[in-house]
């Protein structure tokens, strides 16, 4: 995928460093991601990608640098101040209540803006999550409780999306769906930052890719770039 006429800056990185107590794991951080665009994150686990995505959010106390969105410093915000900013963040363990039902999951973030899409768009871009409105998060498969964590975050008025792992541990068909249900969430004016693993679904739905070793970004690819980067790549993710 290529963007045409990529927008402004939504998002900016700027030597962004992050601590777990004593373990520094962020090491400067540089990378933007333009409105209207899908951007991946690619690296070996414990690289920093989804430190990346938490710093973000807020959710690491310990930070410094700049993080910008729309223009406005966050670094030094709360997770729930960076929520109401626009931003929501989608973790690898999806974070699906067992003992609520689907439509329940759906209705409980609370929106932030306006713009967030109605349970009857949800519902036609998520037909599956329509079928299952009365079951509970223990009863759905992985792939649809990736679905929902998805859709739930759509809700909010969100306008960047951040997705950890969404194709972790699943089957090859749902990865499939996966790819297009991004394609579509795209086509809807959202702005997706995702941290991927497999560097062949992240063709199929990115327009650049940022490649983090040991807390750095090292590389970047346009999407183009891929093919004839495949063997660099291959050492940077160890394949």
């Amino acid at each position: 995928m290529n963007a045409d006429q990529p927008g402004p800056a939504m998002l900016q990185l700027d030597r962004v460093e992050a601590w777990y107590g004593e373990s520094h794991v962020l090491h400067g951080i540089s990378l933007e991601v333009r409105a209207g665009e899908v951007v991946t994150l690619l690296g070996r686990n414990g690289a920093g990608k989804t430190t990346t995505m938490k710093s973000i959010m807020g959710l690491i106390d310990q930070r410094r640098g700049s993080i910008r969105f729309e223009g406005e410093e966050t670094v030094h915000l709360r997770a729930d101040k960076v929520a109401q900013r626009g931003i929501a963040f989608c973790p690898e363990e999806r974070g699906i209540f067992a003992t609520l039902s689907v439509t329940e999951n759906l209705m409980l973030p609370p929106r932030i803006a306006a713009g967030g899409l109605d349970i009857d768009t949800i519902h036609a871009i998520f037909p599956n999550l329509k079928e299952r409105a009365n079951s509970q998060g223990t009863r759905l498969s992985g792939g649809e409780q990736q679905m929902l964590a998805i859709a739930r975050i759509l809700r909010t008025g969100a306008r960047l999306l951040l997705l950890d792992e969404p194709t972790e541990g699943l089957a090859p068909v749902i990865v499939q769906q996966i790819a297009r249900l991004i394609q579509t969430i795209r086509e809807r004016g959202f702005t997706i930052l995702l941290v991927e693993q497999n560097f062949r679904f992240a063709q199929k739905v990115a327009d650049r890719h940022y490649v983090v070793e040991h807390g750095r970004v090292v590389d970047m690819f346009d999407n183009a770039m891929l093919d004839r980067n495949v063997g660099k790549l291959h050492h940077y993710l160890g394949v």
